[in-house]
């Protein structure tokens, strides 16, 4: 496209929105931030994508757009579903990793709670999550981690709540950190559901 810088890719630059929002929130965004956060001058982003709110909607449409094979990854090279489930967890937190940071970003999702456009990409983003844990314990019960007959997509609800859950209570009290904390939901939710050695 004429004009258009080809120096650095519009996933880095969303990536670097992203940090800045964890840093500062959306409403401290500026584009000269980014672009200086990328080593760019904030009319570059003023090409690519128009305004500030140009940028807001090309993140979240980046991040719906990557869900699933995000995802995905997730399960390849660990030993099994559940700790899979677990990684899914921390990594859906992953930027989320102070108390402010976590207070920074939950703004961004009031943004999309409010923001019809932000909505659309924010429900795309919760719909892969809660497909992507039903499938991970449909295959624990295939491979005997849980119990046959275990209602799966009942527990799908409850781990996806769980984890929003934990986030805010931990960005409270602040005892241990985000991932420990995730962890040992995750676990005791799980926990009777099992199926016990004996049984395997």
């Amino acid at each position: 496209m004429a004009g258009r810088p080809r120096g650095v890719d519009d996933s880095v630059i969303l990536r670097a929105a992203a940090e800045v929002i964890g840093r500062v929130g959306p409403t401290g965004l500026t584009l000269a931030a980014v672009a200086d956060e990328v080593g760019l001058v904030p009319g570059t982003l003023v090409q690519r994508f128009g305004s500030k709110r140009g940028l807001l909607v090309a993140l979240a449409r980046q991040s719906a757009h990557e869900a699933q094979a995000h995802h995905e990854r997730l399960r390849q090279g660990r030993p099994s579903p559940l700790a899979a489930l677990v990684a899914l967890a921390e990594e859906s937190m992953a930027l989320m990793d102070t108390p402010e940071r976590f207070a920074n970003h939950l703004a961004f999702l009031c943004m999309d709670l409010t923001d019809p456009q932000l909505h659309e990409y924010a429900l795309v983003i919760h719909e892969t999550q809660r497909r992507a844990i039903l499938a991970l314990l449909d295959e624990a019960v295939t491979e005997g981690e849980l119990r046959i007959g275990t209602d799966t997509a009942a527990l799908a609800g409850s781990v996806q709540a769980l984890i929003a859950g934990t986030g805010l209570t931990w960005a409270l009290d602040r005892q241990d950190t985000l991932p420990e904390r995730l962890r040992r939901a995750v676990t005791a939710l799980l926990s009777p559901y099992a199926r016990s050695k004996e049984m395997s």
